[in-house]
């Protein structure tokens, strides 16, 4: 059987350092932080007073105010960056076959604000018997944001959310091009969204000692890499890409950012929550995306990688990369986003494919920011080019994007130029 080629069409993103995909582009390029102190709700008693969170929106400004009110905060991230991903791909929305656009998204947490409202009003009213909003299971199920995109648009075809934890919306987009080069759909809406940044998801994350708590800087607390790490810094946004089928694509004329070459996934079936110290499920996911895309550890230029800036994981997925890669680790680049933006959670990959889908089309390398000299950590090979602190020109043929969850969940993406 004869498989398509499936190319980006279209993106869209709302994040910490930017409201669009360009301006989000922008910032990761000039190394902004997104880090600043939680303004959602009072996070003084808690042992992280920070965190990465979207900036000035103003959901009005997108979605109908009645509508929105029937929406966990996640669902209207994605809408809002779905819209944006849709117009960018230029998809004639009256001449379209509706039947085969899809919409697949990974989310990892889903409406975790709209449950804790819910279970506060039920705990301030629980004498007078239950009283639940009809719109709440519908606002807080992971699978909805996908839902209401479909909805809106009307996409008929393959329709559905993926959830592993942090891996979530890398999974979606592996679906989404398997779907596609399967010849299951002509175009799929994919990537991720959250918004865990509320008590229950702050507090549940410092319980783990998974957070940094660096709350004196926190512009300066999300850094891979470096010894003085101590947890990540909880982000929030979406991610969203239009990927076709070539095919469907050079029909309408479309302008095409990258090729997607390949997706792996992988299970670590270590441990509920840390990775595997020697990055065995890691090798192994880069090693299955390698093969899925016909490449040689030699024709990758850019790993986007996981790089969540926390003791262990850091170290292991050092150590997947050079038994991977081999002498070619030392050739190409590797940076952690997630210094800028901070970990999205499921939406994090559909947010860091888009960069690596940039990185590909504009020959950019972006940066891991907040790296100090003298602040190396003697575990991590600094011989290694982590792209510190600024950003790199250099060819990128084709960039990896890794994201592992807790469960063991690892998925990867390999964007390549176009020819």
């Amino acid at each position: 059987m004869e498989l398509h080629r499936v190319v980006v069409t279209g993106m869209g993103a709302l994040t910490p350092v930017g409201n669009t995909a360009p301006e989000t582009w922008e910032n990761i390029k000039n190394g902004v932080s997104g880090a600043a102190p939680i303004t959602h709700f009072d996070a003084e008693k808690f042992k992280t007073h920070f965190a990465c969170e979207v900036k000035n929106f103003k959901v009005a400004d997108f979605i109908d105010r009645k509508q929105a009110r029937k929406m966990d905060l996640y669902e209207q991230y994605a809408l809002v960056a779905a819209q944006e991903a849709i117009k960018d791909s230029g998809l004639d929305l009256d001449t379209v076959d509706k039947n085969e656009i899809g919409v697949i998204l990974g989310v990892g947490i889903g409406g975790i604000h709209t449950f804790e409202e819910e279970a506060g009003y039920y705990a301030l009213h629980e004498a007078e018997g239950p009283k639940f909003n009809p719109f709440f299971i519908p606002k807080m199920i992971a699978d909805i944001a996908a839902g209401q995109i479909s909805i809106n648009y009307g996409f008929r075809g393959p329709n559905y959310t993926t959830t592993s934890a942090c891996a979530s919306s890398t999974n979606a987009l592996a679906d989404a091009f398997n779907l596609l080069r399967l010849g299951k759909a002509n175009a799929i809406v994919t990537g991720g969204a959250e918004a865990g940044i509320w008590a229950c998801g702050l507090g549940g994350f410092n319980a783990m000692h998974a957070l940094s708590t660096r709350n004196d800087d926190p512009e300066h607390a999300s850094r891979p890499f470096s010894n003085s790490r101590d947890g990540f810094v909880m982000g929030e946004g979406a991610g969203i890409l239009v990927l076709e089928t070539l095919d469907h694509a050079l029909a309408r004329g479309a302008h095409i950012y990258c090729e997607v070459a390949g997706a792996g996934m992988s299970a670590d079936a270590h441990h509920i929550t840390a990775s595997h110290p020697e990055g065995l499920g890691a090798k192994l996911v880069m090693q299955r995306a390698l093969k899925d895309a016909e490449m040689q550890p030699e024709d990758i230029d850019y790993i986007n990688v996981h790089g969540t800036s926390t003791p262990v994981g850091d170290i292991s997925e050092v150590k997947a990369i050079k038994d991977v890669f081999g002498d070619a680790a030392y050739k190409l680049n590797i940076s952690s986003t997630k210094s800028m933006t901070g970990h999205l959670l499921g939406a994090a990959g559909g947010v860091e494919a888009m960069v690596c889908a940039l990185s590909v089309a504009n020959d950019i390398v972006p940066p891991t920011i907040n790296h100090e000299d003298g602040d190396e950590d003697p575990e991590i090979d600094y011989s290694l080019n982590f792209t510190f602190n600024k950003a790199q020109q250099r060819e990128v043929r084709a960039a990896l994007s890794n994201t592992f969850g807790f469960g063991g969940h690892n998925a990867c993406v390999i964007m390549k130029k176009y020819k």
